[in-house]
């Protein structure tokens, strides 16, 4: 009966998301069905650590990052964490992780979201994996800063600062500050050191930055 709820409360939150949608998911459908087809040519080893998200994950060199550990990119650039619940089924569920590391927030707020709602679609996301992998900790790397979108940190900082609280609130979610040594030792944007040339997405440096920061979470998470 416990099951049964769990997954009738699963397809609830799933018809919301289909009701509320309007950021159009269906134009990534081709990116996921090329993860489809790379998991059919060579499935995922268990106990990999399964990264999903926006840009900032496509483009994350995840096996330099991680020479010594398997991981999953399942990063699809300009997505929100609307279009990870969309296609919550195919990005998660095919994977065993030891854990699973979620960058999306950023775009949400580029496409006037409001802080709480973002906040609401992770509460969303969250529940989610409670319900399907609930021993798995989930590490939800900030909403980062950037040179590019700085007029726009205000509402990044509360969407942040409200998920966190989220984070402190439940022993498997994982809240990765990397907005704060960004903003260290600076007034205004970020240093330009930790982007790339459209002062959006992250150099080189910015991702070693990111890796270490991911590291420490996953160590503090014991995995």
């Amino acid at each position: 009966m416990k099951q049964f709820l769990s997954f009738f409360a699963i397809l609830l939150i799933h018809a919301s998301i289909s009701a509320d949608d309007h950021s159009g998911p269906e134009r990534f459908e081709g990116s996921i069905a090329e993860f489809e087809e790379r998991d059919r040519e060579a499935a995922s080893k268990p106990g990999a650590i399964l990264f999903v998200g926006s840009s900032s994950i496509r483009l994350w060199d995840l096996g330099a990052s991680w020479s010594d550990r398997a991981t999953v990119n399942n990063g699809f650039g300009g997505s929100t964490i609307a279009d990870s619940l969309h296609y919550f089924d195919r990005l998660f569920l095919p994977h065993s992780p030891s854990a699973i590391v979620l960058y999306a927030g950023d775009n949400d707020i580029a496409k006037d979201l409001t802080p709480e709602q973002v906040s609401d679609d992770f509460r969303s996301l969250a529940a989610l994996l409670k319900a399907t992998k609930p021993d798995i900790p989930v590490l939800y790397i900030a909403i980062k800063p950037s040179r590019k979108r700085w007029d726009m940190w205000p509402d990044m900082k509360k969407a942040n600062d409200l998920i966190a609280a989220q984070c402190a609130a439940s022993p498997n979610l994982h809240f990765v500050d990397i907005a704060a040594p960004m903003l260290d030792e600076v007034e205004g944007a970020p240093d330009s050191k930790w982007f790339a040339e459209d002062g959006l997405h992250l150099s080189e440096w910015g991702y070693e930055q990111w890796t270490a920061a991911v590291n420490a979470a996953l160590a503090k998470a014991k995995k």
